[in-house]
């Protein structure tokens, strides 16, 4: 069988994510504060339009790069939300997920040899994807004590001949790490230094605390080396409506929609009537879960420094990665013994790079009360470890 299986696939590690979601599972009595989505129901208006679209029977196929009501939706969101400015006809492909939009992007600007510069922890996918389009990606480990800030410099020492791009995500998954405008400025002008596309994942845009997002992509000189992923699942509670898109400069786009056209054909027609409401009406319900999990987000981090665990603050997203180095154990042994013991699911870092090692992600897209429980069950294990 071995010889009718890819290589290349073969090498890669299954997601670290799922791992602990699969065992979950089969373990009713557990708590998962392990993956990544919100708790709240999509927007009523939302799924209503959705239901709407296929009362009237619009079922069919859309074109390609997706119906053009949602495509002029998604570009004045994006001017009045980041600055962005990209035509609906030439410039924002919708996909299936971001997820797609990644995998599209990587095969769309990636020769065989082409380096990219991945900044970790990071999403699962990235690696993978740059490895499947033939690229290869080349890490840099973020640190603590810059607030798993992305720094210029850490670019400088990675570059080669043979750097093509840069890939961020911030908000970040797994660290709840935010970058400013003045964060953003020495990595844009690195990346025009040296002639160099960004691939910016700002699923969580709409998710940060006490601050306003800023894509890179707003910053002068960047838009046509930018590709700006983003999507619904996050910021509307549209997970399982799987849809996304990114906007970036026609070349490019033209390429992506290449890519989608033969993989995918066209985003569920469904979902895209749904993503028209959600864009054009649900701003207070935005706000509505983003100040839920601003309160849940408070009451980890206050409840994680009493139990004495080491927790850099997030300022976005619905995580908080709290280190774990001080029990001397792995992250992987950490979560499992957790798992087993107190029936907590809870993704060891080590899953987003080797610089998570010694952290823990843990999600705050669950109650108020299913945190509580969970952090009781935390507590008392970390008693035992201590004795």
């Amino acid at each position: 069988m071995r010889n009718f299986l890819s290589e290349k696939v073969t090498a890669l590690e299954p997601s670290g994510i799922r791992k602990f979601f699969d065992i979950v599972s089969e373990m009713p009595e557990a708590i998962s504060l392990g993956v990544g989505e919100p708790d709240f129901d999509t927007p009523w208006r939302v799924r209503e339009a959705g239901i709407t679209s296929l009362e009237k029977g619009k079922t069919f196929y859309t074109s390609n790069a997706g119906l053009k009501e949602l495509r002029y939706e998604i570009s004045q969101y994006l001017e009045r939300k980041y600055q962005l400015v990209y035509h609906p006809d030439h410039e924002i492909l919708v996909t299936v997920g971001g997820s797609e939009g990644i995998d599209a992007a990587m095969r769309s600007i990636l020769n065989p040899g082409d380096e990219v510069i991945v900044a970790q922890p990071c999403f699962v996918s990235y690696l993978p994807c740059i490895i499947m389009a033939g690229g290869t990606p080349v890490v840099v480990n973020l640190k603590e004590e810059d607030k798993f800030k992305l720094k210029k410099e850490q670019l400088e020492e990675k570059l080669t001949d043979k750097t093509k791009a840069v890939f961020i995500s911030y908000p970040n998954n797994p660290t709840g790490a935010v970058m400013t405008k003045e964060d953003l400025e020495p990595i844009a002008e690195f990346a025009e230094e040296h002639d160099l596309m960004v691939i910016s994942d700002e699923i969580y845009s709409e998710l940060t605390y006490g601050r306003k997002h800023v894509s890179i992509g707003s910053l002068p000189g960047m838009k046509d080396r930018t590709l700006v992923i983003n999507g619904f699942s996050k910021a509307f509670a549209m997970t399982g409506w799987r849809l996304g898109y990114v906007a970036g400069p026609r070349a490019i786009m033209e390429q992506m929609t290449k890519v989608h056209q033969f993989c995918i054909m066209a985003a569920p027609t469904t979902s895209q009537y749904a993503a028209i409401e959600a864009l054009r009406s649900c701003d207070d319900e935005v706000e509505e879960m983003r100040t839920a999990y601003n309160q849940r987000r408070r009451y980890l981090v206050h409840a994680f420094k009493e139990m004495g665990l080491e927790c850099f603050e997030p300022e976005g997203a619905f995580y908080i990665f709290p280190s774990i180095k001080k029990f001397g154990m792995s992250s992987e042994e950490f979560a499992t013994r957790l798992l087993n013991e107190e029936k907590i699911a809870i993704v060891p870092g080590s899953a987003f790079g080797e610089c998570g090692e010694g952290y823990l992600r843990v999600s705050y897209a669950y109650s108020i009360e299913e945190l509580k429980e969970a952090l009781g069950r935390l507590k008392r294990f970390i008693s035992r470890l201590e004795k």
